[in-house]
């Protein structure tokens, strides 16, 4: 990250209000386009690094309003980095659009909406990028769902010289913030010997097994763990026939914690619950732990704080209560470890209405979506006026930052 001048110079607060009605006419007039690109999106899903018509789309979308772009971008095929100039030693304000589906159901995390809200918040703050004396960088991250597109790059260089990165997350509430837990999956494959299930059972080692007990282990395993942690799994393999002894089967585990470093305890009971149950079987087992984990959720207070007022002036309340906070994981995470961040959330459902349904699918291409892309792309596009034109939000985003990271090390 370079070093962060000084708020570009505005002579009132009138003129940081004149900056944000200009940003927000800019994404009113990018509106069609950006809704037909949301609407695409979503009539065309793709899973994870398969984003290939995502890329395309977005991509020659960027390059038609005049920024540079570099495709397939950091050794991921799906990826791609899009540039204004840099116009001097202003911040550089990067938005992030995330573009992959789930299987089978497709846009139900609404990331048609972040890809089209992302966009159109980066060609709306390249309007006044020149007055800033910055430059915005629009990155296109793939494999949000499981895949840690965004820590792939960043592995090969991207964000590097950025100094704030914003996206917006759809969801059933307008929140400030997403409750972001760190995860990291793994994977049992479990090998035991086959037999006739009936002619001869005593020489089988029944892999199933092996994987029913570790899950029931797991079971137990959940009675006793901190309210803020999860652990949730599925069978990927159980045998092929009821009369042969399965010699394989296999299961997904997803662990979570606050964070990274009350991760690992976690991850250790976990394992020890597997491996007790592949012994007690009598079959051997492989773990896998995917790489990367996602990290915890950093929000930046002080960014947060300027983009809440923002959305507020579009007319949009914040939920409150006990049921108003969406809890889950994302590789922003990793993003929010290096460079000051926030990842608010914004209504596209009813509260009864959870991300990862096929009705909330259904609401992202819907007038909801549609109306979360246009607030979203204005919301963000108005905070990064804030950060180059107001004169403490910048300096303050970055004193946290420093604070916050300071407990990593």
């Amino acid at each position: 990250m370079r070093a962060m001048s000084q708020a570009a110079s505005v002579s009132s607060r009138a003129d940081v209000d004149a900056l944000k009605q200009q940003v927000c006419a800019a994404v009113d007039a990018l509106a069609p386009q950006l809704i037909d690109i949301s609407h695409q999106l979503h009539a065309n899903p793709e899973l994870a690094f398969e984003e290939h018509f995502a890329h395309e789309l977005l991509t020659e979308a960027v390059q038609s309003h005049g920024l540079d772009v570099q495709r397939s971008a950091y050794g991921l095929d799906t990826a791609f980095e899009a540039r204004t100039p840099s116009y001097g030693t202003g911040a550089t304000v990067a938005m992030i659009c995330e573009y992959d589906a789930l299987p089978g159901i497709g846009h139900a995390c609404g990331h048609n909406i972040i890809a089209a809200a992302g966009l159109g918040a980066g060609l709306a703050a390249a309007v006044v990028a020149e007055q800033a004396q910055g430059q915005v960088a629009v990155f296109g991250t793939p494999a949000e769902e499981g895949g840690g597109g965004k820590e792939l790059m960043m592995r090969e260089g991207a964000f590097a010289d950025v100094d704030v990165a914003m996206m917006i997350h759809p969801a059933n509430h307008d929140l400030p913030k997403f409750d972001a837990v760190a995860v990291h999956r793994v994977t049992a494959k479990y090998t035991g010997q086959a037999a006739h299930a009936s002619a001869a059972p005593e020489h089988g080692r029944n892999a199933l097994d092996a994987a029913v007990l570790g899950y029931n282990a797991i079971a137990a395993l959940r009675q006793h763990i901190h309210t803020y942690e999860r652990i949730h799994g599925v069978f990927t393999d159980g045998g092929d026939k009821p009369n042969i002894v399965p010699a394989s089967a296999a299961a997904e585990w997803y662990v979570r914690s606050k964070n990274l470093a009350q991760l690992e305890p976690l991850k250790e009971r976990v394992t020890k619950c597997l491996l007790a149950g592949a012994e007690a079987a009598g079959c051997e087992v492989e773990l896998t732990w995917a790489d990367p984990p996602y990290a915890d959720m950093n929000d930046i207070d002080s960014l947060v704080h300027v983009y809440c007022k923002n959305i507020a002036n579009l007319g949009r309340d914040f939920s409150t209560g006990d049921d108003a906070h969406v809890v889950g994981s994302t590789d922003m995470g990793n993003v929010s470890y290096k460079v000051p961040s926030i990842h608010p959330m914004i209504k596209v459902s009813p509260a009864d209405v959870p991300i990862h349904t096929p009705d909330f699918a259904n609401y992202a291409q819907g007038p909801e979506g549609d109306a979360a892309v246009i607030d979203g792309a204005k919301a963000l596009a108005m905070t990064a006026v804030d950060c180059w034109f107001d004169g403490t939000t910048l300096e303050t985003s970055k004193t946290e930052f420093a604070e916050l990271t300071s407990k990593f090390a």
